[in-house]
C-alpha cells in the first residue's frame, strides 16, 4: 500500500573547498589580496570579494587570487562563480593540491554528478591519500546510478579511514541500491551502536524493512526515528505501512492523518489515508482524502479512478463518471478507470455509452474475459441478440466451462429465433451440471413454445424435483400434468401453487376445473369463487356462449 521512501544517499555536506597552504612567498604582494583578508576577518566576505575582483580587473590573474575567490564565493553560496574560479586557478596551475577537489565540491553542489566525478577522480590521483576525494567520488558514483562504482570508492575509504562514519554509510546506500539488503542493513546497524541518532540510518533501515516485508522491523526503527523528530514523514510512513500490513486501517488513517498535517503536500499521506477510509468502508472520507491527493498531484491517474470508485460507492454516478473520464484523459491506458467507467454507466442506465466503453476497453486489453461478457450483457439488455451472441461465443472461446456465458448466449439465440442452437447450449450446461435450475428451465420454456408439452412436463418435473418450487413452475407443471390428463397430480400440485400465492387467480381458476372433472364439485365452486374475488375480470364471458 505504502510507497517506499528514496533511499538516502550520503550526504555530502561535510565535504567543502580545502583552504590551500602556504605555497611560498609571492614575488610581488598582492594589496588587494591583503585588504580581501583583512575584510573578511572582519566579517565582510562581499566587501572582500569585491577587492579580490578589482586584483583581477587590474590584471593579478595570481593561483592566490582564485583560490582566495572561490572559497569566498563558496562561503556565499556562489557555486557557479566559484567553479569558475577554480577553473581559472586549474588553468595557471594544473597541479594545484586542493584545486580539483573544491572544483569537485563546487560541482557537486550544483548537482552536475558526472563532471563532479571526473574532477574527484582526478583529485584523487593528485593526490591519492586524500580521504575526501575518495568520499565525493562515491557520492556522485551513488547519485550517477553507479553503486557498483560507488562501492569501490567507498572501500578505498576505508582501508584509510576504517571509521568514517560518511563512508560506511555511503557502503550501506551502495550496498541497499545492488539489493544486498542485509549487508547494507548490518552497515547501518553498526552506525547506529556509535551513532543512534543517525537519523539517515534509521531512515534506511526502515526503506531496507519495507523492501523485506518484514514490518516489524520497520516498525521498530520507525519508532526509534519518531523519538527523535517527531515530525519524519519516514518515520509515519513506515509505521502506516505496517499498520496496513495488520490490515488495521483504523491505525493507517491514524499515521496517515499524523503525516499530512506534518507534510500537507504529501500525496502518497493523502492517498494512502484515502485508502485507508476506502477499505473501512468510509467512502465520504475517502472521496475527500482523494481530492486532497488530486490537488497535490493533478496528473495522477489513480488518484481519480479511486476517486471514482469513493463517489460510486456513495451512489454519486455523475461524479464518478467525471473523476474516470479525468482518469483516462491523464492515462489513456487506464484500463481500470475505463473498466469502472463502463460499470457505471451501466449502473446509470446509460447503456450505449456503456456498450462503447466496454468496446474500447476490449480494444486495449482484448483478453478482458469479464468485459467482453459485460460487452454481451449490455447488448442483450439493448436488444441485440446478434451481438450479444458474438461476445458470448468469444467468452466461451476463452473460458469453454462458463455457465453464465452459456446461458446468455441461450437466451441471445433464443430471442434471435434460433431456437436449435439455444437448446442445444442449454443441454450443454445441464450435461455440465445436471442440476442447472437455470438450464432446466430454460429447456422448459423452450419446450412450451414449441407447444412439446410431454417434453414440457418433463422439464418441469425435473424444476420441481431439484427444489424449484415458484407459484409459476408449480402452476406450469399442474397445467401440463391436466393437460396430459393427469388430474390427482395436477390438482396437488395447483394446491401448492396457491399456499406460495394465496391469490393466484389461474391457479384457483384450474384447480376449480380439475376438482370438477374429478367429481369434487362443491370445493370447485369455492375456489372459482376465490378466484373470481382474486381477479374480477375472469367474470367476462362467463355468460356468453361458448365460440367454435
Amino acid at each position: 500500500m505504502m510507497n517506499q521512501r528514496r533511499t538516502s544517499a550520503a550526504g555530502s555536506e561535510s565535504l567543502r573547498p580545502v583552504e590551500a597552504s602556504p605555497r611560498g612567498e609571492q614575488s610581488k604582494p598582492s594589496r588587494y589580496l591583503a585588504r580581501a583578508v583583512s575584510l573578511h576577518l572582519d566579517g565582510k566576505p562581499g566587501e572582500a570579494l569585491k577587492e579580490l575582483e578589482r586584483a583581477v580587473a587590474k590584471g593579478e590573474k595570481s593561483s592566490e587570487i582564485f583560490s582566495a575567490m572561490g572559497h569566498i564565493q563558496f562561503e556565499l553560496g556562489h557555486f557557479e562563480g566559484a567553479s569558475g574560479s577554480y577553473r581559472d586557478l586549474l588553468q595557471l596551475e594544473p597541479q594545484h593540491p586542493t584545486g580539483w577537489f573544491n572544483l569537485a565540491v563546487c560541482l557537486e553542489r550544483l548537482g552536475h554528478w558526472q563532471e563532479a566525478s571526473e574532477k574527484f577522480q582526478k583529485a584523487a590521483e593528485i593526490d591519492p591519500i586524500r580521504v575526501e576525494a575518495r568520499l565525493g567520488l562515491g557520492i556522485c558514483q551513488l547519485h550517477l546510478n553507479a553503486p557498483k562504482l560507488a562501492l569501490g570508492s567507498f572501500e578505498r575509504c576505508l582501508e584509510q579511514a576504517p571509521e568514517d562514519e560518511t563512508a560506511l554509510f555511503g557502503k550501506a546506500v551502495a550496498l541497499q541500491m545492488e539489493r544486498q539488503l542485509d549487508q547494507a542493513a548490518a552497515l547501518y546497524k553498526s552506525i547506529l551502536k556509535r551513532n543512534a541518532e543517525s537519523e539517515e540510518s534509521l531512515t534506511n533501515l526502515i526503506a531496507v524493512g519495507m523492501a523485506n516485508k518484514d514490518y516489524e522491523m520497520v516498525r521498530e526503527y520507525a519508532e526509534r526515528l519518531l523519538e527523535i523528530r517527531p515530525q519524519s514523514t519516514a518515520a509515519l510512513e513506515g509505521l502506516a505501512a505496517w499498520a496496513s500490513a495488520k490490515n488495521d486501517f483504523a491505525l493507517v488513517a491514524k499515521f496517515c492523518t499524523l503525516l499530512v498535517s506534518v507534510a500537507p503536500q504529501h500525496f502518497e499521506g493523502w492517498f494512502n489515508l484515502g485508502l485507508a477510509h476506502q477499505k473501512a468502508g468510509r467512502f465520504k472520507e475517502a472521496a475527500e482524502a482523494y481530492t486532497q491527493a488530486i490537488r497535490c498531484k493533478p496528473d495522477s491517474a489513480q488518484a481519480y479512478t479511486n476517486l471514482g470508485i469513493a463517489r460510486q460507492e456513495l451512489g454519486d454516478l455523475k461524479s464518478a463518471r467525471e473523476a474516470y473520464e479525468q482518469a483516462i484523459q491523464l492515462d489513456t491506458d487506464a484500463a481500470g478507470a475505463l473498466w469502472n467507467l463502463a460499470l457505471v454507466l451501466e449502473q446509470a442506465g446509460e447503456q450505449d455509452e456503456a456498450e462503447k466503453a466496454y468496446g474500447r476497453l476490449l480494444e486495449k486489453t482484448p483478453d478482458a474475459e469479464e468485459a467482453r461478457f459485460r460487452l454481451g450483457y449490455v447488448r442483450l439488455q439493448r436488444s441485440n441478440f446478434a451481438g450479444a451472441a458474438q461476445a458470448f461465443e468469444s467468452c466461451l472461446k476463452k473460458r469453454a466451462k462458463w455457465p453464465e456465458a452459456q446461458m446468455n448466449l441461450a437466451l441471445s439465440y433464443w430471442k434471435m429465433g434460433e431456437r436449435d442452437l439455444a437448446q442445444l447450449v442449454y443441454e450443454q450446461v445441464l450435461n455440465a451440471d445436471p442440476k442447472s435450475l437455470d438450464a432446466v428451465r430454460g429447456l422448459a420454456a423452450l419446450a412450451l413454445e414449441r407447444t412439446d408439452f410431454d417434453q414440457a412436463l418433463e422439464y418441469h418435473g425435473r424444476l420441481v424435483d431439484l427444489g424449484e418450487r415458484s407459484s409459476e413452475v408449480l402452476y406450469n407443471t399442474a397445467l401440463l400434468l391436466q393437460k396430459a390428463g393427469q388430474l390427482e397430480d395436477a390438482a396437488r400440485l395447483y394446491r401448492e401453487a396457491v399456499e406460495e400465492d394465496p391469490e393466484f387467480a389461474e391457479a384457483l381458476l384450474n384447480l376449480g376445473h380439475v376438482l370438477k372433472a374429478l367429481g369434487q364439485e362443491e370445493e370447485a365452486r369455492s375456489c372459482w369463487s376465490k378466484a373470481l374475488e382474486a381477479k374480477p375480470e375472469l367474470a367476462q364471458g362467463y355468460f356468453e356462449p361458448s365460440r367454435n
